[in-house]
Formats: C-alpha cells, structure tokens, sequence
C-alpha cells in the first residue's frame, strides 16, 4: 500500500500495526509526534494498547521495564536529553534481558542545548547492551520498526531494539512509503509469548535482585552471548522479510562498491547525499563507492573489515564527537575491526561532521572523495582526524 507519511508517521504507523501492550512515553522535540500520533490511535480505540503518559523519560523508560517484565510487550520513543535522562534504566533494561524497542530520533545532546540532529544522544549509550539499528529514509525506519520486535524477541536474543533515525531530516519529512497491510505485520512480528514474567504465578521469579561478585560477571557474558547471537538472528529476520516484501537489508548497504577504489562509511540520513555524490562522481569516470550501516550493535566487523579490504583509501563520517582525541564513534570501530582482521594496507582517514544539525552539502562530501582520491595516488595521508564543513 503506498503512503506519504513522514518518519514519526511511519514509525507511529509501524506501532500501530504492531498493537503493542503496553506505550510509556514523555514528550520531547524531535520524538514528539510518535507518541502524539499514537495516543489517536490509543483514543479512537484503533488498538487496546494501554498508554501511559509519564513525568519524565526516566519514568517513561521504567514503565516500560515494569510493563515488559510483568509480561507485556512495550515501546516507547525518546530523543536527545531524553534518552540521557533514562541512562540509568536504559542499562537496567538490557541486563534484565526485556525485548523492548525505543525509537530514538536522533538530536545534540546538551549541552549547549540544541534540538536539531546529530548522533551523540545514541552513540553515547551504544555500549548500553541495546541493539542498534539506524535508518536513512522513512521506509528504512518503518521497516526496521517491523523487524526490531522478531530480533528482540528471539530466544537467543532477549534484549531490546533502539531504532534510530535523523531528528527532523527524516522524522518530519515526508516520503513516499510502502505500508503493509495490518494482516501481514500481525503475522510477522507474531504474538509475544515470554518464557517468564512476574505476573506468572505458576513460576514466580525475581526481577532485578542485589547481584554481587559471584554472579554479575556471568551474566554479563550472558549479555554479551546474547549480543554476538543477534547478528545471526538480525540476518535471518531480515531475510525473511526480503522473502515476503522484496526489500533488502543487511548489516549494511554496500553501494557501487564493487570495483570501488575509495569509499566513504556512513549512516543514517547523510547516505542519500552521499549517494548522489557517489553517481556523480561514477559519472566521471572516477571510482568511488559508499558503505552505509545499518546495524552498529552488534558491530558487524568482520563483515565489514571484508567489505572494505580491497580499497586503497576509506573515511569514515561520524556525526558524533567522541571527545578523546582519537576521532568519533564509527571511526574508532572501523578502525579497530579493520586491525584485528589484518586489513592493514587500507589507508584510513575519519571525520566529524553535521554537529548541531549542521548541513551537510554534496561539496562537502565531494571534498572527501577528493581528499581520498588524492591519498589513493600520493599514497599520503596527511590528517588522519578531521572535521567538515567547521569554522575554524
């Protein structure tokens, strides 16, 4: 079914359709309207979700723990200093194994305070034990919504989904989108059914007890096991929702990446600029290529170490300032994957980029690719950190 939906449409749409038991949620720019749209439906009786309008993200974020372990499928949304306020629960969450998905619309962390895009509120609790997933279009978010509860949910799995997308670039604007039908998603996601929970009074348990030396470091390999069983599961989930829609996803995109000598690594909205760049600069002869994430936890490195092997020169974009003098995020992952898979004859450059919602051009990627070109024939690096399109 075709639709022009924003982002927070689409997300609230995809939540929806998945009628889940329990919404907890506290009002905060960009993620506003997810919750917004689905409290209509909650009104006009569309699902029999119980909705549950909080004081704060951390409460919102503890109703939802509280929901979950009692048995009950929940979600919420969060951006920003939202998802900073729910710090404590958000690592509650995942060490308690609960399978819930929280879309985070990605906005500046304070401070100063700014509402407009880049990634430091998810980046900053990308080690938190969630899944990770990130989107560059609406289609992209609602589709990722449709298949975040199958791999929370699996019994390998049992840890809950962020789905993550550009406050504002994505989440307000509107696309043509490609909706299924209610049927579909209903027997897709599937019916929650938890092994245990509070409320089950044939095998009562405990959720959340003092965890001391002799147990803490056991569960959280557990954690850790279950992280490392959500590659295989994403890739099963995500096949067999190519199998029944025809739209494809994997750990990343790889875009003109075959015979690609330079390449840019990406994520989120900034891959659909890249992408023009990339056929542009295709267009005159010149041999570039893009790899866009889509799952940055659990980091798919050994893939992606492959993936990038065969290039002379690869910078990679962080919209997030890591702060320790050692470049962002993504850079310090891929480079990290890259040494312990012995890709050492690939010359790797970072940059920080799109800060406070900063706009990112197709001059400023294209000043990439040339700066890449340049280290692919000289063979020189030059700055190995670097920032775009900042006054200096």
């Amino acid at each position: 079914m075709k639709e022009r939906l924003s982002g927070n449409e689409a997300i609230a749409t995809a939540m929806k359709q998945i009628n889940p038991d329990v919404v907890a949620a506290f009002p905060i720019t960009p993620s506003t309207e997810i919750p917004q749209y689905f409290s209509t439906f909650v009104n006009n009786g569309t699902v029999d979700t119980e909705f549950v309008p909080v004081e704060s993200e951390h409460s919102a974020m503890s109703a939802c723990i509280g929901a979950q372990a009692a048995g009950a499928r929940a979600m919420t949304a969060t951006s920003s200093n939202g998802l900073s306020l729910m710090w404590e629960m958000v690592y509650i969450a995942s060490s308690l194994r609960l399978p819930m998905v929280m879309t985070v619309v990605n906005r500046a962390v304070s401070g100063p305070l700014n509402i407009h895009n880049d990634h430091s509120d998810s980046m900053g609790c990308r080690d938190s034990g969630w899944i990770q997933l990130y989107s560059e279009t609406n289609q992209e978010a609602y589709d990722n919504m449709l298949m975040a509860h199958r791999i929370a949910e699996h019994p390998d799995v049992k840890l809950p989904v962020m789905v993550c997308m550009d406050g504002f670039i994505t989440s307000h604007a509107i696309e043509n989108i490609e909706l299924e039908n209610d049927e579909f998603v209903k027997d897709f996601v599937g019916i929650y059914k938890p092994e245990q929970y509070l409320l089950n009074h044939e095998n009562p348990i405990a959720v959340g007890p003092l965890d001391l030396q002799s147990y803490l470091f056991e569960h959280k390999r557990q954690q850790a096991k279950a992280m490392e069983n959500a590659k295989k599961v994403i890739l099963e989930v995500s096949k067999d929702f190519e199998n029944r829609t025809g739209r494809k996803y994997e750990f990343f995109e790889q875009f003109m990446m075959e015979d690609a000598e330079v390449a840019i690594v990406v994520l989120n909205s900034t891959a659909g600029t890249t992408k023009a760049v990339v056929k542009n600069l295709r267009s005159q002869g010149l041999k570039v290529g893009m790899i866009k994430l889509r799952v940055f936890r659990p980091f798919p490195a050994n893939e992606l170490a492959q993936a990038l092997s065969h290039l002379k020169a690869v910078a990679i974009l962080d919209k997030s300032e890591g702060l320790n003098a050692a470049g962002g995020p993504v850079f310090t992952e891929v480079t990290s994957a890259m040494q312990c898979n012995g890709i050492s004859n690939v010359k790797t450059i970072g940059y920080i980029y799109g800060i406070g919602g900063r706009d990112v051009k197709t001059s400023d990627i294209e000043s990439v690719y040339t700066n890449l070109l340049k280290i692919k024939d000289t063979d020189q690096i030059g700055n190995i950190y670097n920032y775009l399109g900042v006054r200096d």
